[in-house]
């Protein structure tokens, strides 16, 4: 049994995703970048639903780098405390305020270096806000998506660095932008780290997981097949 899917079948098993999911867009509420960019880095190892229930109120009084700054680490952590590791987060985002204010005249750069280099935020957070604010084609690797991708076929890599370059180069060019969302929601509805729901997924001819639920017929359908997702 093969290791790795061919271009071809990584270019059927994304239409089929696409095809499910035409306008794939990440669970993180936010209302501008920097809210984004704070939801992103209170997610680790946290689920969205909780990051929601915790940011839902804090963004309507702390929206931009200066008044989550001024709101300070004390007050903040009473809006975040639900969420794990909430002290260290509260105060990266008080530090990474303060940076953005600093030295980015409190916008949230574009750039992937100056991104990375701001408190608390590393390579999967640049990329979510790379690909979800500034439209480019990145692919975050979280736990889901190194899940998803590794039992695919999509990739086969022990890193999420190396899971990040092999998706880079397999994701067609035109589903790029959408390839880290279909991944993710994917792992997290479909693809479930103790028992994935293979009976019903819509992939699972094509994927090469070993252990699956069961073995399915195709579920392929017209539909699917060379589908491509809408641009947001």
């Amino acid at each position: 049994m093969p290791k790795r899917l061919t271009k071809a079948k990584a270019e059927e098993l994304y239409a089929r995703l696409a095809h499910v999911r035409p306008d794939p867009r990440t669970e993180l509420e936010y209302v501008n970048p920097f809210t984004l960019l704070v939801a992103v880095v209170l997610s680790a190892q946290a689920t969205d639903k909780g990051v929601n229930r915790a940011t839902a109120e804090l963004f309507k009084i702390a929206d931009t780098p200066g008044k989550m700054a001024a709101l300070g680490e004390e007050r903040l952590g009473k809006y975040i405390q639900t969420i794990g590791l909430w002290r260290n987060k509260a105060k990266n985002v008080i530090a990474l305020s303060q940076t953005l204010i600093a030295e980015h005249q409190s916008q949230v750069p574009r750039e992937r270096e100056a991104l990375e280099a701001l408190p608390g935020v590393g390579r999967k957070t640049a990329n979510v806000v790379l690909m979800e604010i500034f439209g480019e084609g990145t692919i975050a690797v979280d736990t889901h998506v190194f899940r998803v991708a590794n039992r695919t076929g999509l990739a086969d890599g022990k890193t999420p660095e190396a899971v990040e370059e092999q998706l880079m180069r397999i994701t067609p060019k035109h589903y790029l932008h959408g390839a880290h969302h279909w991944l993710i929601l994917h792992g997290r509805y479909t693809c479930i780290a103790r028992k994935p729901e293979c009976p019903r997924c819509v992939i699972a001819d094509i994927c090469l997981y070993r252990d699956k639920t069961r073995v399915i017929a195709s579920t392929k359908t017209p539909a699917a097949s060379g589908a491509k997702s809408k641009k947001r």
